[in-house]
C-alpha cells in the first residue's frame, strides 16, 4: 500500500501545487486515517489486492478532485465509502471480469494489544470469510458487501448495479443462502 500512498501524494502535489499546507495536511490526514478501510471496500468487491490497490488510488484521487462537493464533513466516510464502491464497481463492469489472489497478499496491520493466539484465530475467521465470499458471482459479492457491510439502502445498490431492488434482493438472498451452506458444510 505505500505504492498507493505515493502515488496519491505525487497526484496531491502536482494538483494543488499553490493550495496552502494546512488544507494539503487536512487531506493527507483524511487519506491516512480512511486507507486502509477503502482498500477492504474495493479488494472485497474486486476479489485482487493489485487491482484494489490501483482502485484505492483512483477512488482517493476521485475524492479530492470532488472535495468541494462534501458539504457535511460528518458524511466524509460515507461519501467516500460510495466512491469507493462506485469504483470498483465500475471496474468490473469494464472487465467483466473477476480476479481472484492469495489472501496471504492483503496487507495487516497487528494490534499491539492482540495475543499470538488471537492474532491467529483473526486471521483463521477472516480466511474463513474470505473463502465464503469467493463462492459468490460478481454481482451477488457486489450487492452483498455494499447492502450487508457498507449498509447502503436497497435502491442505491440497486442503482450502482443497474438493476432492480427485486434483483438485488435476489442477489442478497443468493449470496446469503450460498454463505450459509457454506458455514454448515464447514461446520460438519
Amino acid at each position: 500500500m505505500p505504492a498507493v500512498m505515493a502515488e496519491i501524494e505525487r497526484f496531491m502535489g502536482e494538483a494543488i501545487e499553490p493550495a496552502a499546507a494546512e488544507v494539503r495536511a487536512r487531506q493527507d490526514q483524511f487519506v491516512a486515517d480512511n486507507l486502509r478501510r477503502v482498500f477492504l471496500i474495493i479488494y472485497r468487491i474486486v476479489g485482487n489486492s493489485a487491482d484494489a490497490q490501483d482502485l484505492t488510488q483512483e477512488a482517493f484521487i476521485k475524492a479530492l478532485q470532488r472535495q468541494e462537493q462534501l458539504k457535511d464533513p460528518e458524511k466524509a466516510a460515507h461519501w467516500l465509502s460510495r466512491i469507493a464502491s462506485n469504483t470498483a464497481i465500475d471496474f468490473l463492469r469494464r472487465h467483466g471480469r473477476m480476479s481472484y489472489t492469495d489472501i496471504d497478499d492483503l496487507p495487516e496491520t497487528i494490534s499491539v494489544e492482540e495475543s499470538p493466539e488471537q492474532r491467529v484465530l483473526r486471521r483463521e475467521q477472516k480466511d474463513y470469510l474470505e473463502d465464503g465470499l469467493r463462492l459468490l458471482s460478481p454481482r451477488e459479492r457486489a450487492a452483498l458487501v455494499m447492502r450487508d457491510v457498507e449498509d447502503l439502502p436497497a435502491e442505491v445498490v440497486a442503482r450502482e448495479l443497474n438493476c432492480s431492488q427485486a434483483t438485488v434482493r435476489s442477489h442478497i438472498a443468493n449470496a446469503r443462502t450460498k454463505f450459509r451452506r457454506y458455514l454448515e458444510r464447514r461446520k460438519a
